[in-house]
């Protein structure tokens, strides 16, 4: 029998979650579909060696609305975050340098390279908060759409007057993030490429770009712009893993009458007379919903799930030309020591280990690494984040050993000359592991295991396309009201009935809850709408 339902979420991730829980609070019968055995999407935790348990694909908090921790009420379903010390930890060939732990430490450590910088940074950290607070105004807001009428040009006035507000200077910082590559925003603040290096990292995080490319600046915003326990800019562990935030999610469902089934991969959209009626499972299965919100990528919702003939041509073809490939390469490791650096010696548990440690030393590495990626199809010398969360969360792992999240970027969705990732996965493994090695010479010998997600294995095992953990490129073309494409930044797509409510919609990626808030109140005021319509009928 075929079952019936107010709505259907395609995809179990934090924001299809987030997305069905305001649903079902507005009393819509509603139903996660979910392909995986598990609930969460990339933000899981899991077991990848006996008695090692990490965050295998998204891995660190900053991200996530107030709104939608408060709304879901994630502290009392064991929502915890443990705050960095420090934020960060640069070893470079003969030196190190780390960021926070205060204006005043911060300022120390550059003042080791510059004054000049060490004196510029309050006026660049404030001048940056005033720009990320706009996004913060922003992230919760259903973008306008073009050739809206009425309606949307008061919502782009409403919208766009926070930034009418700023003075010239923030109006000035502002056009430089958003147009600007990372490096000339950068060398408008400061002189030592140690101090640059330390703020340019951000803006290559799941961005496959230099920190040349024009627009990279904005990608170093949107990693800022965040907050842990209050404190702006802050990032810090979830306790027990990213998996622990979306099974809170999932409670926070349940208890709002929910009905989550997993190992529930959907095939295909139904389109009945130009409006979503349900989705057909790969098992044939249909399932019958006025409402379907997507938690996949523009990619794979419109490529992969809807017909071609649903879509409008010119929709059709500029979803054919949206970017998508992160340049990301994911692996944990299991570790029987913590890493020996050898410009801040020790294996004992000190305040590096509980920061990210960023390989990364230098603007020109970073450069580097995203044109050996464009010829080689990976970088020889890759940009490696390491997070070693069980120094601050001893229930991921034996007691004396760790486990480690790398973080690796410049990575090709696709390889040159037809070569398949499954081919070079385990070298290009290698040479990550040879890459932490040469500043940390115990690493390669402590490690125990380890699990890899090439980008292939991002996009079958989590349905990341191209392995793009943010379901599109960050770029200014793809962002507000023109995310995924300009007339459809509003999370409605050009069915009726169909809804994006995943990071291929504004604002874009990481674990923020606000694709799938700001879908679901797209979806309750058109019922509202519609039900006027009906009234006065």
């Amino acid at each position: 029998m075929t079952q019936r339902y107010d709505a259907i979420i395609i995809g179990g991730g934090h924001n299809g979650l987030v997305c069905a829980f305001y649903l079902a609070r507005a009393g819509l019968k509603v139903r996660v579909l979910e392909r995986r055995h598990v609930v969460g999407g990339a933000a899981v935790t899991e077991e990848f060696h006996p008695g090692f348990r990490n965050s295998t694909a998204s891995y660190t908090v900053s991200l996530l609305r107030p709104k939608v921790i408060a709304d879901m009420r994630l502290h009392d379903r064991g929502y915890r975050i443990i705050e960095r010390t420090i934020s960060n930890f640069f070893p470079f060939p003969d030196t190190y340098l780390t960021l926070g732990g205060g204006t005043q430490r911060t300022q120390a450590q550059f003042a080791r390279f510059s004054q000049r910088d060490a004196d510029a940074y309050p006026a660049y950290d404030a001048a940056l908060e005033r720009v990320a607070q706009v996004l913060r105004d922003l992230a919760l807001e259903i973008p306008p759409n073009a050739g809206g009428g009425l309606f949307e040009l008061v919502s782009a006035a409403r919208q766009a007057w926070p930034l009418a507000k700023l003075d010239i200077a923030a109006q000035r910082d502002l056009l430089d993030v958003f147009t600007k590559s990372a490096r000339d925003f950068l060398d408008g603040w400061y002189e030592d490429d140690h101090v640059k290096t330390a703020f340019a990292f951000d803006a290559v995080v799941g961005n496959y770009a230099g920190v040349s490319t024009p627009g990279s600046a904005y990608v170093l915003l949107h990693h800022v712009f965040g907050e842990v326990n209050g404190k702006y800019g802050a990032w810090g562990h979830s306790v027990g893993g990213m998996g622990a935030i979306t099974q809170a999610m999932a409670a926070a469902c349940l208890a709002e009458g929910v009905e989550i089934s997993v190992e529930a991969p959907v095939a295909r959209v139904l389109v009945d007379g130009g409006r979503a009626a349900g989705v057909v499972l790969e098992s044939g299965e249909e399932i019958v919903a006025p409402i379907v919100a997507a938690n996949v990528g523009p990619a794979m919702l419109y490529r992969q799930m809807v017909a071609g003939h649903e879509l409008p041509e010119d929709f059709r073809r500029r979803i054919a030309g949206f970017k998508i490939g992160s340049g990301t390469f994911r692996m944990n490791v299991a570790l029987s020591e913590l890493p020996d650096f050898t410009v801040l010696p020790g294996r004992d548990r000190a305040e590096h280990h509980t920061a990210g440690i960023i390989i990364a030393p230098g603007m020109d590495y970073m450069d580097r690494a995203y044109d050996d990626a464009r010829v080689h199809g990976w970088s020889r010398q890759p940009i490696v984040e390491m997070k070693i969360p069980s120094t601050v969360d001893d229930s991921l792992a034996p007691p004396g050993q760790h486990v480690a999240s790398l973080f690796c970027q410049q990575f090709a969705p696709e390889l040159p000359d037809g070569r398949s990732w499954d081919d070079v996965r385990e070298q290009v493994a290698d040479r990550i592991i040879d890459t932490v090695t040469a500043h940390a010479p115990n690493f390669k010998a402590s490690v125990i295991a380890r699990q890899i997600h090439s980008p292939l294995d991002l996009e079958r095992k989590f349905g990341l396309i191209g392995g793009d953990i943010f379901h599109g490129r960050m770029s200014l073309d793809q962002l507000w009201s023109a995310r995924p494409v300009l007339g459809h930044g509003d999370y409605r797509a050009p069915i009726r009935g169909l809804y994006m409510c995943g990071s291929g919609a504004h604002p874009g990626g990481g674990v923020t809850g606000a694709p799938g808030h700001n879908a679901a109140h797209a979806i309750l005021a058109d019922r509202r709408l519609s039900a006027r319509w009906r009234r006065r009928a």
